[in-house]
């Protein structure tokens, strides 16, 4: 008998049931509601400016879930530009946007922007604008954010395709490192940006490692990681000592992989295996230890493993998918 759909529970009135954790009231704005005949003054110097920048405002409006006001938006594709914090442009993904723009002769998703000086950056759009520039388009449309800080909310709303651990880390510390040297807000107030101090520490290292594997490393690093009330600017040197630290583990983890290898074991479950060895964290009861106190004793286990005492059986029991970056 095939299993059947599950579908969300729904209240009296018919209605789903609000999802744990979720406190939005959305407004309460209908359809014939959400234009702005007359625009507020965030938009109206901000209309002037598009202008001034040879961009056209195609309209006003209010976005209906939180009611805030934005421009629909016409740009010369010359002034706008990728934020430097969002992950890097795939070839493949860009060749088949502009296969598909090329077929249809049409363009119908617009990015959303945010200004600054006199250009105009996109959180989200890298695949889009690369995509038009590369067809040789003049304009690109965008929904224009009053807001400067949304270009950086934008990792979170981000549905166009799903990112891996590596790329999702790599966002993070350049939005890290952009937002150090301008808004400089404390860590504890980007939670919702950063989405988890794990993929914080991550990024630095995947700075400097590029293929690191970053997926052994973190569930044990969402046990331990925290963000500061530190502000970036001086909590940056603390994530790149945190990154040096993980790279340190990573280090040892690598060359006992390379002393089991020596001994005969041939499985792509090994790092996996020897992480999972020396992490203590799955037989503690309470609060796990501190970040360095916890890094410290597995390297220190890592680094003593011998590969005399390790049976096949113990590697084949750790067996399961390979690690995916």
């Amino acid at each position: 008998m095939a299993a059947t759909k599950k579908k969300r529970p729904v209240t009296k009135t018919g209605r789903p049931r609000a999802r744990k954790g979720v406190t939005l009231k959305p407004t309460e704005l209908g359809a014939q509601q959400v234009a702005l005949a007359e625009r507020p003054p965030e938009l109206e110097a901000l209309a002037q400016a598009v202008e001034a920048d040879g961009g056209a405002v195609l309209a006003a409006y209010r976005e209906p879930l939180g009611g805030h006001p934005l421009l629909f938006v016409a740009l010369p594709v010359e002034k706008v530009e990728r934020t430097a914090f969002q992950r890097d442009v795939s070839d493949a993904h860009v060749r088949k946007l502009t296969l598909a723009m090329d077929k249809t002769r049409r363009y119908l998703d617009p990015i959303v922007a945010v200004r600054e000086g006199e250009r105009y950056l996109t959180p989200n759009g890298g695949h889009r604008l690369t995509a038009l520039k590369e067809l040789g388009a003049r304009t690109v449309l965008a929904l224009l954010v009053p807001e400067r800080e949304v270009a950086y909310q934008i990792l979170a709303l981000n549905i166009e395709k799903a990112h891996n651990l590596r790329e999702k880390a790599l966002e993070v510390v350049r939005m890290y490192r952009d937002l150090a040297g301008a808004l400089d807000p404390r860590e504890s107030e980007m939670a919702l940006e950063f989405e988890e101090p794990a993929l914080v520490t991550l990024g630095f290292a995947y700075e400097q490692r590029p293929r690191l594997s970053g997926g052994a490393y973190a569930p044990i690093l969402r046990k331990v990681d925290a963000l500061s009330d530190e502000k970036l600017s001086r909590a940056l040197a603390e994530r790149e000592r945190r990154a040096a630290v993980l790279l340190a583990f990573d280090d040892a983890v690598g060359e006992a992989v390379a002393r089991l290898k020596a001994r005969g074991f041939d499985s792509p479950y090994l790092k996996n295996f020897v992480v999972a060895r020396v992490n203590p964290l799955r037989f503690m009861k309470g609060a796990a230890p501190p970040f360095d106190e916890l890094f410290a004793q597995m390297t220190k286990r890592t680094q003593g493993m011998d590969p005399g005492k390790i049976k096949s059986e113990d590697v084949a029991r750790s067996g399961g998918a390979a690690e995916a970056e």
